[in-house]
């Protein structure tokens, strides 16, 4: 019987602990998640940067070409 409360006793611990651990990394996240939020995603280049972005015209099979090639 005094083994029985051992192992109970251990898987007690390791449940505590295993929540424990996932509280800690959920409020983490949580933090780095509210941190991150607040940066505005769509701000101007400051400085020397410029927008490089430029919508190319390409056909069906180009743009597929270049699928297979680079394997994305």
């Amino acid at each position: 019987m005094s083994s029985f409360i051992k192992i109970s006793m251990e898987m007690i611990k390791f449940f505590i602990i295993f929540v424990l651990c996932t509280l800690l990394f959920f409020y983490v996240i949580k933090a780095v998640h509210s941190e991150y939020e607040k940066l505005d995603r769509y701000e101007y280049p400051q400085g020397n940067a410029v927008k490089v972005f430029q919508q190319e015209d390409q056909n069906v099979w180009e743009r597929l070409s270049i699928f297979f090639r680079l394997g994305e």
